[in-house]
């Protein structure tokens, strides 16, 4: 594997387990363990929640656009482009769709009015699952890649 090659990779698996950490933190620690505050009422532990996603939506913007740039632009792996622009397209629908419409019902409900049940909070769960695994399979395929002897790598 070429210096270039390797530098590609590193960033790669940099920035997709770095994004990774921040998703774990944000919606699979710190969301649901808010909810478990016995001090915390509903519709703050929502608020909190609203403001806490606006936020990372928009700094998920960074680490988005820096994985395009590693893996699209020097055109690493069919599987790995696919994969980025995968998580892209999740963030795009996340920041344009699900986030507004599950704002609206979070202050729906901190207004006190009762809402039937609706799909959205697992949509938006399951896509955040989905970015996680393909993040994850975007680092630990670059860091394999990495790892590879030199001649198993020759074809790249």
């Amino acid at each position: 594997m070429t210096g270039n090659k390797r530098f590609v990779h590193a960033a790669a698996a940099f920035v997709a387990l770095f994004w990774l950490g921040m998703l774990v933190g944000v919606s699979f620690l710190a969301t649901p363990v808010k909810f478990q505050a016995p001090s915390l009422d509903l519709p703050v532990a929502l608020d909190v929640g609203r403001v806490t996603f606006a936020l990372f939506s928009r700094i998920e913007w960074i680490p988005a656009v820096l994985l395009l740039a590693v893996v699209v632009l020097p055109r690493l792996s069919g599987w790995m482009i696919a994969a980025a622009i995968s998580i892209v397209a999740l963030l795009a629908a996340e920041f344009f769709w699900l986030l507004p419409v599950l704002d609206t019902r979070v202050a729906a409900i901190i207004a006190g009015e009762p809402l039937p049940s609706s799909p959205y909070h697992f949509l938006y769960a399951s896509a955040e699952v989905v970015k996680a695994l393909l993040l994850l399979a975007i680092g630990l395929g670059s860091l394999l890649r990495l790892a590879s002897p030199p001649a198993a790598s020759a074809s790249e």
